[in-house]
């Protein structure tokens, strides 16, 4: 959420930084030039434990909450909001609209700023002030040097309550869609990974269903404005500030600017939508017969993130997953059958994920690994996990846990994702203690619990002749699916 612009002034403090850490790493003394040990003999200090920095947490009277984390290293200052908002909330008649909007928030200027005036000022001082509404949650971000922290807000306040939608901008950001549009089909990943979604959830769910040329016809203006005074009010918004500067002069800079921002009184919390299972089994194609590979993926319906089984979950994808998994291990470097492969139980915050395997092979293989990937499934839920593999899981995910919290930004930005969720603020590190508990039988416990070999949806995008021995050795019945674009060529206007 909290980006970091090295642009103009910004840069020349990032590159004096780089400097000293050259002029330390590469010290080519007698010393440094030691001859190297063999990786075995190497001796690494146990790794520090890790503690959050300190932080603020208020909420004004119009209820917006605020978290403001001091960091002095450099003269930034970052900021993001997040507004309970999100694409899962706009009409389906009318899909694409929250994207549109959190783009043309930004791009369409203020009440007291046109776009260009807005660009100007900000390039000035090698800022950058962001909007963007995704699925779940939309954001508002900006980027200062401490210098020009005051005047960046004020631009970032005026885009959170004043936006005026210019239709020009509104009319270039549609037609940028259109183009993605009409692009979509050109990567058969991108293709695997859209289609499996809408396998999963259902093409009409709001967690697949995709933009098209006509819903985006249909958006205007009007759309908007309403869909920003919808949703953007600070009852519904968490603010976090991180960097350079000093919280009671901040605390009063956040005051003037939204302070007198009026709460919505009407605000309810928005129903999530439903969600069940589309599809329990099947294998599905998309015929690309220009195709040399085929793009694979395997799975069904996941969970949540605030599973109790969440940390044995996830030790699990360790023994799947990376240099030594199981995976890796038989499908890749015995069979010879992909160069990548993975399985992976992907957990939601607050709706269920996707327990999705997969990868890329040759057209004659398709077959062979789809039944590899299978194999694998269900071996991991009967053959026990060995010490070894469970130390390699358990250590791979311990050891990478200090990169959660690699500067103040990233740790902020976690907390602030906690509690728009509703997760505990120490949810991280009960998940640590989580994953240290973790056993071998409860790994096994766990893929013998949520893993469903027997409603595995399979969906293949590939070059159908070239794919031998054919699909239908894995099912009698292979399902074709049309990925043509509706309406690729509009009609021009009169």
């Amino acid at each position: 959420m909290f980006k970091k612009v090295t642009t103009g002034k910004r840069l020349i403090y990032v590159l004096m930084v780089a400097c000293a850490f050259l002029l330390v790493t590469f010290n080519f003394s007698p010393v440094a030039t030691a001859a190297a040990k063999y990786y075995a003999e190497l001796q690494f200090a146990p790794l520090p434990e890790i503690k959050l920095p300190q932080y603020e947490r208020y909420v004004l009277r119009n209820g917006l909450v605020v978290y403001l984390m001091e960091d002095h290293e450099l003269p930034l200052v970052s900021g993001t909001a997040l507004i309970r908002a999100g694409s899962r909330w706009e009409g389906s008649d009318k899909v694409g609209l929250a994207g549109i909007t959190g783009t043309v928030m930004r791009t369409g200027g203020t009440t007291k700023h046109s776009p260009d005036q807005l660009n100007e000022i900000l390039e000035q001082r090698a800022a950058a002030v962001e909007t963007s509404i995704g699925e779940a949650a939309a954001s508002a971000s900006f980027d200062a040097l401490s210098e020009d922290v005051e005047t960046v807000f004020g631009l970032f306040a005026e885009v959170l309550r004043e936006p005026v939608f210019a239709q020009e901008q509104l009319d270039l950001a549609k037609t940028k869609v259109k183009g993605a549009i009409a692009r979509r089909n050109d990567d058969p990943d991108d293709i695997a990974s859209r289609e499996f979604r809408k396998l999963i959830y259902g093409k009409e769910s709001p967690y697949a269903r995709t933009t098209e040329y006509a819903t985006v016809d249909r958006i205007t203006r009007e759309d908007l404005v309403n869909f920003h005074q919808d949703f953007f009010h600070p009852n519904q918004m968490i603010l976090g500030i991180v960097g350079d500067f000093d919280a009671k002069k901040m605390r009063s800079l956040i005051q003037a600017k939204l302070g007198d921002w009026r709460r919505n009184p009407r605000m309810i919390k928005l129903p999530l939508p439903e969600v069940s299972p589309a599809n329990t089994g099947g294998v599905f194609m998309v015929n690309q017969p220009q195709l040399t590979q085929s793009s694979i993926l395997v799975g069904h319906l996941g969970g949540r993130f605030d599973n109790p089984d969440y940390a044995a979950l996830d030790v699990l994808n360790g023994v799947l997953n990376g240099f030594g998994g199981r995976l890796f291990n038989e499908v890749r470097s015995r069979q010879g059958l992909a160069y990548s492969v993975y399985g992976i139980w992907s957990p939601r915050f607050d709706y269920p994920g996707i327990f999705i395997a997969g990868g890329q092979t040759r057209s004659d293989a398709t077959v062979q690994f789809v039944k590899a990937l299978q194999a694998e499934i269900q071996r991991i839920q009967t053959q026990p996990i060995t010490a070894q593999e469970l130390a390699y899981a358990k250590e791979s995910t311990l050891n990478s846990f200090v990169f959660n919290f690699q500067d103040p930004a990233q740790t902020l930005s976690r907390l602030m994702r906690y509690e728009y969720y509703g997760y505990p603020a120490d949810f991280l590190f009960r998940y640590q203690k989580a994953v240290s508990a973790t056993t071998g039988a409860d790994v096994q416990r766990v893929a013998k619990q949520y893993l469903k070999p027997d409603n595995l949806v399979t969906l293949v995008v590939g070059n159908q002749t070239a794919i031998q021995p054919p699909l239908t050795q894995l099912a009698a019945q292979v399902t074709p699916i049309d990925v043509t674009i509706p309406n690729s060529q509009p009609q021009a206007k009169k």
